[in-house]
């Protein structure tokens, strides 16, 4: 019996682990049918996102893909080793697979320096760290993980590490050197009107370095008040290591006893209609010149043939819109440079003289931005420009329309006793007919006529 039962007991242990196999291949079969697709194990840097290949499930001919499901703990945000599983359930077997996925951070930090990566240092003086900012991807700002050494040439190397152990270096190359020229700037205006025969007293200048607490300034005067003409007074200034600059000032020496000269002025042309060229015809017969503050209108050959002819050609803005160019500084100026090319691409000369439409004290700029003449009035003779008013109307804008009207304005406002600087307008024909009087008038009664220069002391309101 004993032998019996022991027969039994091995056929049932032997049933067991045939059985225990047969599950154990059926799963191995299983396990081999849950396929990862690609690589197991993935490595990314920092701040990129994995997307997922999955997996493949296939029993026989069955594929059973859908039945896969994925879980994983990747956290984007912080670096290390994440699983994603993936698991299939097939009969009483539960299958599952594992990818690794490692976030690294592989990317050096960056140092910035404030300032430039080249400074150069006074001569014995010491250089005052302008400063620095070291950024990491992962760690954020690590600036106080920054270390500072000098090499052997007396430069700065800035070396910072990351928690991951990457590291970056950026250099600051010191020089002991001054190359930086010394600032001068004049007190008052860069342009000065003084009559004939006056002392002339000097406004002075301003003068820093970066270096030296007061540089040398050599003044170079050629002025002559004695003679009427432009001169320039140049202010050259030179450091201790003989970086130079130099600033000028032009100072004019006009009479404005002169009596009788009349400056025959016209706004707002060239016109296409016949004006403009009737009244340059009446001052080619007479030999007389004037002065043509222009606008962008009008055809060109008119503002060329003036030019050739020996008047002045100078600046009344391009588009004349009082809403346009008082609205701002910044418009008036972009107004005024445009026409300023004009006459240069016509004539080859960048004209510095001007004249504000309304003039320097018109009211209706107030509309559009009020007190704006206070402020261009300065500004215009910052920039190098002279502006002219006038104090003779012809009162062809306005009051006037006809050739009479124009006539008796201009000749009741004459005076022998001052320059007469006479507003008028070439784009009114009657004013064009009234022109061959007014200088038959000035002729017959002992006034002169000029145009407009540089050397003409400005009739200005204001």
């Amino acid at each position: 019996m004993k032998k019996i039962f022991k027969k039994k007991l091995i056929i049932i242990y032997l049933i067991i682990l045939f059985i225990v196999v047969i599950v154990n291949i059926f799963y191995l079969y299983l396990s081999s049918s849950l396929k990862i697709t690609g690589k197991n194990n993935i490595e990314i840097n920092y701040g990129e996102k994995y997307k997922d290949e999955g997996a493949t499930f296939k029993i026989f001919k069955s594929n059973l893909s859908k039945k896969i499901k994925v879980k994983t703990n990747i956290n984007y945000e912080k670096i290390g080793k994440y699983k994603i599983t993936y698991s299939a359930k097939y009969l009483i077997f539960n299958i599952k697979k594992e990818r690794i996925v490692n976030i690294i951070d592989s990317k050096p930090p960056t140092i910035i320096l404030k300032g430039e990566n080249q400074i150069n240092v006074c001569p014995d003086s010491i250089y005052k760290e302008v400063g620095y900012k070291a950024i990491d991807e992962y760690d954020g700002d690590i600036t106080d993980k920054v270390k500072k050494n000098i090499d052997g040439h007396g430069n700065i190397i800035y070396e910072v590490s990351d928690s991951s152990g990457n590291k970056t270096s950026i250099k600051r190359k010191i020089e002991t050197k001054d190359n930086e020229s010394p600032k001068i700037k004049l007190k008052g205006n860069s342009t000065i009107y003084i009559r004939l025969n006056t002392n002339y007293q000097d406004y002075g200048y301003e003068v820093t370095d970066n270096c030296d607490d007061l540089p040398k300034v050599e003044v170079i005067n050629n002025l002559d008040t004695a003679r009427l003409g432009t001169y320039t007074i140049t202010y050259k200034a030179i450091d201790s290591s003989n970086n130079t600059s130099s600033i000028t000032r032009n100072i004019i020496v006009y009479d404005d006893k002169k009596e009788g000269i009349v400056y025959l002025t016209f706004d707002d042309g060239p016109s296409g209609t016949g004006s403009t060229e009737k009244i340059l015809n009446v001052l080619k017969n007479h030999g007389v010149k004037a002065t043509f503050f222009v606008t962008s209108n009008g055809p060109d050959s008119l503002i060329t043939r003036a030019y050739n002819e020996g008047h002045k050609i100078a600046l009344h803005t391009s588009t004349h819109k009082y809403s346009y160019v008082y609205a701002s500084v910044d418009n008036y100026f972009e107004d005024l440079k445009t026409v300023q090319n004009r006459v240069y691409r016509l004539t080859g000369e960048y004209s510095k003289i001007i004249r504000f439409p309304g003039g320097s004290n018109n009211t209706v700029s107030n509309r559009y931005s009020n007190g704006i003449m206070d402020i261009l009035t300065k500004e215009v003779i910052k920039e190098g420009y002279s502006y002219f008013d006038w104090n003779v109307s012809s009162g062809d804008a306005g009051e006037c329309s006809t050739p009479e009207c124009v006539y008796n304005n201009v000749i009741n406002g004459l005076s022998k006793n001052r320059i007469n600087v006479i507003l008028m307008h070439d784009i009114k024909m009657f004013t064009a007919d009234a022109l061959d009087n007014i200088i038959e008038y000035c002729k017959l009664n002992g006034y002169t006529f000029k145009a407009i220069d540089e050397t003409t002391y400005p009739v200005r309101f204001k």
